[in-house]
């Protein structure tokens, strides 16, 4: 498929398809006019590393991780190695970190609404005619 359907069915534009392609993330033939030519498989491969970006992940760690995470058939890759499991595990505790950060910033939020939620009752029940 062309670039421009590759964009259109993940929604990533194409100077980030050309982006990930210079940054070795994602490979596409050329045809004998030049034009890329991606695999029906690079859809997976742009959502597997969109996922990655949300993440957190940076394009150099999204490069040596590719390679070891999944097989052409979908089964665990082979070269995965301890250094891989050891960064894996590391970027999931970052991101568990992340997450307890937005829940007890969520929980902030979470009163704040509810004090202002109550002040506007109180002003509201207090002003004659208001509906």
């Amino acid at each position: 498929m062309r670039i421009g359907e590759l964009a259109a069915r993940t929604g990533v534009s194409e100077r980030s398809l050309r982006y990930y392609e210079k940054q070795g993330l994602l490979a596409a033939d050329r045809t004998p006019g030049g034009h890329r030519d991606y695999p029906e498989r690079a859809v997976d491969r742009v959502v597997l590393i969109q996922g990655l970006y949300a993440a957190g992940l940076h394009s150099r760690k999204i490069a040596q991780l590719l390679p070891c995470m999944r097989d052409a058939d979908g089964g665990p890759s082979e070269i995965a190695t301890p250094r891989l499991v050891a960064d894996l595990t590391g970027e999931r505790e970052r991101i568990d970190g992340m997450i307890a950060d937005l829940v007890r910033s969520r929980g902030v939020l979470d009163e704040i609404i509810e004090v202002a939620a109550q002040r506007v009752q109180l002003t509201e029940s207090a002003e004659p005619g208001v509906a």
